[in-house]
């Protein structure tokens, strides 16, 4: 059983000296085995979740992808339907939609949904502290997919997962991997928790600046700039002799581009000189779930001969505005639902509109002053942005770490 201790409930292991020594992925001692073999799959119940002294239950909505921890939680008093218990230590395994990647380690007794399975290790082969890592891999998770019936919910079902095979390692082999791959995750907690909280002193920054502004110079949008919106993308664009990569609503983050999936669409003279970007145009998500309408960078002009798409709004600043005082101001409107107001919905799709957008009034001071709050908030941001690097940097390394070890 997994010992759950400390502020992160990281797993307490007894430091081992021998395991350094011991060559981590040498896999002479390693045995082929299949997942029903060393792995239960419990089904204990409480149909009085309350009586059993149980105050907390556990459903789907409460796994975050990718994360080995419960940060939320029901309430059994609220009243729940969920009678299958977990205790802590056990693995939790989301088997509806298993491409969600919803794994986690329990760190309380709980009742948890029906579409949970709830792991142990079924025999001494497998040690629980290893266990978490191969639900994890993308194998497995690939497996479960891949074994899963039904079209609008699909499930996976134990008798399939029951037939994974991997290669386990000795006892102590595990110990050390599971040993590290912990320490990664104590990391990954960490950083995580640094830029929950850079992300909060942003946001604050952001309402204390705008929120009380007595700027009596406000001005739409459009009088500032040039708004824009991006070129529709068509079946006759997708081919010819002048394609150019062009960036998405998919590629715009909060503050950051994702460049790792770039389309290509045909551009001629006209429609580049008029879709081109250059460094320093904001970009903003058009359409979007209205969470996330407006959500906007400042292209750093990574990849040449850029265009955008007609799910991006582009901005570019006028004369008397600082590009950097813009986008904190677009950033306020995006983190304080100002954009998700004035946006039309479509089902469930959220539309921002350049017409509406460019409506919007501004806050125009002096660029002195402008310069001042963009230098303000941009050290804050600069630190969020750090550390979102960072923990991708993290995570990166635990999944080639897991990957490496389950091939």
């Amino acid at each position: 059983m997994i010992e759950m201790t400390g502020s992160n409930n990281i797993p307490h292991l007894r430091p081992n000296p021998d395991w350094a020594r011991l060559p981590i992925f040498d896999r002479t001692g390693w045995k082929r085995v299949r997942f029903g073999d060393v792995v239960a799959n419990l089904n204990k119940t409480e149909r009085d979740p309350a009586e059993a002294g149980i105050e907390r239950f556990i459903g789907l909505e409460h796994l975050e992808p990718g994360s080995l921890h419960i940060r939320t939680w029901g309430n059994v008093v609220d009243g729940t339907t969920f009678t299958r218990r977990c205790r802590p230590g056990q693995v939790l395994f989301g088997k509806r939609r298993a491409y969600q990647r919803k794994v986690a380690v329990a760190e309380f007794d709980a009742v948890v949904s029906g579409d949970i399975y709830v792991f142990a290790p079924g025999d001494g082969r497998l040690i629980s502290e290893f266990l978490p890592f191969i639900c994890l891999s993308e194998r497995f998770f690939q497996y479960a997919v891949e074994t899963s019936a039904g079209s609008l919910s699909p499930r996976t079902g134990w008798k399939q997962l029951a037939g994974f095979e991997f290669d386990l390692p000795p006892l102590e082999q595990q110990r050390r991997i599971a040993e590290v791959l912990w320490a990664v995750d104590e990391v990954y907690c960490e950083v995580t928790s640094l830029t929950e909280i850079s992300a909060t002193l942003h946001r604050a920054c952001l309402r204390s600046v705008f929120a009380t502004h007595n700027s009596n110079n406000r001005l739409p949008v459009r009088e500032t700039g040039f708004v824009q919106l991006g070129r529709q993308r068509a079946p006759k664009y997708q081919t010819g002799t002048m394609t150019k990569p062009y960036l998405r609503v998919a590629n715009v983050f909060d503050g950051r581009f994702d460049y790792d999936d770039i389309l290509k669409m045909d551009f001629d003279e006209r429609d580049f000189e008029a879709y081109h970007l250059e460094k320093g145009d904001i970009l903003l998500n058009e359409g979007q779930s209205r969470e996330l309408v407006g959500r906007c960078a400042i292209y750093d002009g990574t990849i040449e001969d850029c265009c955008f798409q007609n799910t991006l709004i582009r901005y570019r600043a006028g004369e008397n505005v600082l590009t950097e005082y813009a986008y904190a101001y677009f950033q306020y409107c995006f983190h304080f639902g100002i954009f998700a107001a004035i946006a039309s919905q479509t089902t469930s799709v959220a539309h921002l509109g350049a017409e509406r957008f460019g409506t919007l009034l501004m806050p125009v001071p002096q660029q002195e002053e402008q310069r001042r709050i963009a230098q303000s908030l941009d050290r804050i941001h600069e630190m969020e942005l750090y550390l979102t690097r960072h923990l991708r940097k993290v995570c990166d390394l635990q999944r080639k770490i897991i990957e490496h070890m389950i091939t």
